[in-house]
């Protein structure tokens, strides 16, 4: 007879509490939400559930739980994410997209 391994009864489980009627509960918990997809250390789980669960019962409000959740972030921003933080969004005048689209058709009607 083979024996079943044991499980691991103290393992740390993702909580489900997302209210999406309310949206800044429902940003703070995708972000607790994406964090913990992106680690794996029981150690840094426990303190994830433990800052959600705070928050849920409204004994911190969210400045206190994005400034708890600002390690994991930047944790976050080192695998893959932008990490400056912003991403530069470059603008262009309505008239200089006209001019540069007119250039371009006249160019393309006249190669072939």
């Amino acid at each position: 007879m083979s024996k079943e391994p044991k499980t691991n009864d103290t393992t740390v489980q993702k909580l489900l509490m997302d209210k999406p009627s309310d949206f800044k509960f429902h940003a703070a918990y995708m972000l607790y939400s994406q964090a913990w997809d992106n680690t794996s250390s029981e150690e840094d789980r426990n303190e994830l559930n433990e800052v959600i669960t705070v928050l849920s019962k409204g004994e911190i409000d969210y400045q206190g739980f994005y400034e708890k959740m600002h390690r994991h972030r930047t944790r976050l921003n080192h695998s893959g994410y932008h990490a400056g933080g912003r991403t530069r969004i470059e603008t262009q005048r309505k008239r200089d997209w006209r001019k540069k689209e007119a250039k371009n058709l006249r160019n393309k009607r006249y190669r072939k």
